[in-house]
């Protein structure tokens, strides 16, 4: 009996999926608000350095669990619909620059993957962000494939990587890739005002988007816009809730 429900609701995801295919075409649910496609693979790159672990004046919860909660309300109505792989640097000893970690290689439905890898995280080491964005650029394979980076951070390069001038060579050699810089809750000793010209020409010279946020609901806004794909995620989503 459960098997045969289990069958019907499926039908009517599938159904439904067909119903949106046929109404607005595929290329139309392609594309994302800010103009990105939907089907290329995505690299999201987890800030685990020591400041993660710091309140603001009018916030006592830790940058890294607001993170944390932003991403499990925003991963669900994306990963059904788009490969999502995650990176993580910072944990580690502090004096270290190589603490970066592949995690997980994009692919689909990988919302509580990527949940289950930063939830135990402890940030303690450095923001060797560049060396980050290159380790996510070869798992994209930029030279075969299209992809996405969406780097998120709270402070600048402290490892003496060149971010501006990684986005040149990277943009180069890349079949299509957009960077995206999330500046979270930098204020005014997160970043100086090199670091953050640094990371604003990372994402424009790939067409990336730059978005400095403050608030953990802007934070939610910047991960749905460089994340993607709302409208159809939005409209799977509750025939996906009949699977659980």
């Amino acid at each position: 009996m459960m098997r045969i429900c289990h069958l019907r609701r499926l039908a009517r995801l599938l159904a439904f999926a067909c119903m949106l295919f046929c109404t607005f075409g595929v290329g139309s649910l392609a594309e994302e608000g800010d103009g990105h496609s939907c089907n290329k693979d995505v690299m999201f790159i987890f800030d685990a350095s020591g400041s993660m672990s710091g309140t603001d004046w009018t916030n006592k919860v830790p940058r890294i669990d607001r993170v944390r909660g932003a991403l499990s309300v925003v991963l669900p109505d994306v990963t059904p619909v788009r490969n999502v792989g995650l990176i993580v640097y910072g944990p580690g000893p502090y004096n270290k620059c190589d603490n970066i970690e592949l995690r997980l290689r994009p692919g689909p439905n990988s919302a509580e993957r990527i949940m289950a890898e930063v939830r135990p995280i402890s940030p303690a080491g450095r923001t060797p962000l560049t060396a980050a964005v290159q380790e996510a650029a070869d798992a994209l394979m930029i030279k075969e494939k299209p992809g996405v980076i969406v780097l998120l951070t709270d402070g600048e390069e402290t490892c003496g990587g060149k971010p501006c001038a990684l986005a040149s060579t990277l943009k180069a050699k890349a079949k299509d890739l957009t960077i995206h810089v999330i500046g979270y809750s930098l204020g005014t000793d997160g970043a100086g005002i090199e670091g953050r010209l640094d990371m604003r020409c990372l994402a424009e010279k790939t067409g990336g988007l730059y978005m400095a946020v403050e608030t953990t609901e802007e934070l939610i806004a910047a991960l749905r816009k460089t994340l993607g794909c709302p409208f159809l995620a939005q409209a799977v989503r509750p025939l996906l809730r009949l699977e659980a």
